[in-house]
């Protein structure tokens, strides 16, 4: 821990990390980094420690994740062997991820580029109360 408390990040195993995708995420290019997974990473007498939180405890892909990001912690000069551990007090939320993902995952504009977001809303999204829905099976 750093002195303010939060986790430490060695500089190389975040950029070598930054080349990990989360598999949910490959499509638009998002790293393990930029989702705001690392909650830990250190390099120790050639052995990396990397603590992740998951997006989900329920992750499908959590498992190809921890392989892939040993595999790139070993490619560091002097790092022989990593362990890769998931962070289960930590609960990861949107706040985590970067500008640049952020960016990539909007759907929507940014909020500050729309002049009026009700008329936005009626363009892309617009009502059906012409079209009867029924419920019934």
């Amino acid at each position: 821990m750093t002195a303010e408390g939060t986790a430490t990040i060695d500089a190389s195993l975040r950029e070598v990390l930054s080349g990990v995708f989360d598999p949910c995420c490959r499509d638009k290019g998002i790293s393990v980094v930029d989702m705001g997974l690392l909650h830990r990473a250190e390099i120790d007498d050639g052995a990396a420690h990397v603590e992740l939180v998951l997006t989900s405890g329920w992750c499908p892909f959590a498992t190809q994740v921890l392989t892939d990001i040993e595999n790139a912690a070993c490619t560091l000069p002097g790092v022989d062997r990593a362990r890769v551990e998931l962070v289960w007090h930590e609960a990861w939320s949107p706040s985590r991820l970067s500008e640049s993902a952020r960016d990539k995952l909007r759907f929507l504009p940014d909020p500050n580029s729309v002049d009026d977001p009700a008329a936005y809303v009626a363009q892309h999204w617009p009502t059906h109360d012409d079209t009867e829905v029924s419920h019934d099976r």
